[in-house]
């Protein structure tokens, strides 16, 4: 691990980057949002929708590398970088997932995201 990088371990720290910019990609979702000062940290997060634990954890490992290698010289600066994990995230390339990461950082970087969804309304049973 880089030492400028620490890592998102707070409920809290991972629902404020969801208020952040979304950068969407096949394989995952990026959250950047300052984070007041605190250096460059990440976090991961993969729901069980993809996959068994041997699934979720292989697919963590790949994305801890690949953030150990992109966000020292590609992350920002006093930024919080959350990837969400997607449905087939784990076949995709490892090379192809490096470009789509330093291609959403860039968007990042830019102040560009994509478009958020609208709030999710729930129905009342009866409906």
């Amino acid at each position: 691990m880089h030492p400028s990088l620490s890592v998102i371990r707070k409920r809290s720290d991972f629902l404020a980057a969801n208020r952040g910019l979304r950068n969407a990609r096949p394989g995952f979702v990026l959250l950047t949002r300052p984070n007041d000062g605190q250096g460059r940290r990440y976090g991961i997060t993969v729901t069980k929708k993809i996959g068994n634990a041997v699934v979720r954890n292989r697919m963590k490992r790949r994305f801890r590398e690949l953030l150990w290698a992109a966000l020292p010289g590609g992350g920002l600066p006093d930024h919080d970088h959350v990837l969400i994990g997607r449905e087939g995230g784990v076949e995709r390339d490892f090379a192809r997932l490096a470009e789509e990461l330093d291609a959403a950082l860039a968007r990042a970087a830019e102040g560009k995201g994509d478009r958020g969804r609208g709030p999710r309304h729930k129905r009342s049973r009866r409906a």
